[in-house]
């Protein structure tokens, strides 16, 4: 193995995208993680299509593109943890981890002995990472939390879409699931944190990641915009709350998105566009007036984006360092020659299809190179692999489990 990470294990008994997505990153940092899914079903995503794989011939299978894209990299091990056996094993796995992911329900596990307080008893350096909705206190901590919701709860599509009187307007949910996937970030910031406290203390810690308390802080500079103004934000669609000019602007053939950051860059948008009188206009000549003259600004300009393609518009602008650039579909996007010098597409060996797709982890470390060694897994391939090297269990103690469903 190689990585930041080599030589710390991981259990995974998560599923759907916050807890795959923070021990998908794990894996691509070096650790082992083992996956622990339901014997016969699986993490539910396996079912979440179409689209599923395509075999060499061009047929579908049934992997699907949801579950392929958050667990690369991962052992899969089924479990039945509905019988005692299967607890017994969790527990004999856990024993031997550095690392617990799960998000199952608010004390589901610890019903089954598998909470963190039974767990740490026999590993006291294992760090336990909960992932729920709501976290584990509070008057909703037993209540499920999904992407969208907590989307909506948050406020985040409060300030996401059109704005009140322009077309289309209404609250609008982010094409991804950005609570599940931000929620995985940052429980991989809280385990690496945990396992730099543990190499100083030797102790391993509970971590109690909650979906609503993410989202709610990724409001970032909107929130601190109503705690400063006492204004609630509201949706402002493709403008920018905060500065001006910064949003799409109409090409000869198209659009581009002009970000202006500063007054030295909306100078030297004004030159380039031939117009430097609009830099030195008192309405325009600093941020905070440009804010509040937004309407009448990019009014002006529109006139002037319109003259000349959007190609002509980012080669010019870049050159005079106004930033500038294509509102790209998904296809264009691993089309682009700056993703594909980033290397940002991969593609993994899998022992079906042939090969997998991926999009690559974007950390790039100068001395531990991330290694993509293992595609996502078909399910349970590697039960009695995992459970003969790391619990030593012999083909006859596995073979038991599996003629009693345990596996």
């Amino acid at each position: 193995m190689s990585g930041p990470l080599a030589g710390i294990r991981v259990l995974d008994l998560s599923r759907v995208m916050a807890g795959p997505w923070c021990t998908q990153i794990l894996a691509d940092l070096g650790a082992e993680v083992i996956k622990i899914e339901r014997p016969g079903l699986g993490d539910d995503t396996r079912h979440w299509g179409p689209p599923w794989l395509k075999d060499k011939e061009g047929n579908p299978t049934r992997q699907s593109a949801y579950y392929l894209s958050a667990n690369r990299g991962k052992h899969s091990v089924t479990v039945d943890l509905g019988q005692p056996e299967g607890q017994t094993l969790i527990r004999e796995l856990a024993a031997e981890c550095d690392v617990l992911v799960e998000n199952f329900k608010t004390g589901g596990l610890a019903r089954k002995g598998l909470g963190y307080e039974s767990l740490c008893e026999t590993n006291p350096g294992l760090i336990y990472c909960s992932v729920t909705g709501f976290g584990h206190t509070g008057p909703m901590a037993s209540y499920a939390g999904y992407d969208y919701l907590i989307q909506a709860q948050s406020g985040l599509m409060s300030i996401t879409g059109a704005a009140d009187g322009q077309p289309g307007a209404g609250p609008q949910r982010v094409g991804m699931a950005v609570a599940d996937l931000t929620t995985g970030m940052n429980a991989v910031i809280a385990i690496l944190s945990a396992l730099h406290h543990r190499t100083k203390t030797g102790e391993g810690q509970h971590i109690d990641m909650a979906l609503l308390d993410v989202q709610v802080s990724w409001l970032a500079n909107q929130a601190l915009n109503y705690f400063c103004s006492g204004d609630v934000p509201g949706r402002t669609g493709e403008y920018h709350p905060n500065l001006a000019p910064y949003q799409p602007f109409p090409t000869k053939d198209g659009q581009v998105i002009i970000a202006v950051g500063n007054d030295g860059q909306f100078q030297r948008l004004c030159q380039a566009m031939g117009r430097p009188e609009l830099a030195e206009d008192e309405r325009f000549s600093s941020n905070p007036q440009r804010v509040l003259h937004r309407p009448e600004l990019v009014g002006k300009l529109c006139e002037i984006t319109r003259t000349r393609t959007s190609r002509e518009w980012m080669d010019s602008l870049v050159n005079v360092h106004v930033p500038c650039g294509p509102i790209q579909n998904i296809a264009e996007v691993f089309e682009d020659p700056q993703v594909l010098a980033r290397e940002m597409k991969l593609e993994l060996e899998h022992p079906v299809v042939g090969k997998v797709p991926g999009i690559a982890n974007p950390i790039k470390f100068s001395k531990t190179p991330q290694n993509y060694r293992k595609a996502p897994p078909l399910l349970g391939e590697d039960t009695d692999a995992v459970l003969a090297r790391v619990l030593g269990k012999n083909a006859e103690d596995i073979q038991k489990l599996r003629s009693s469903g345990i596996l």
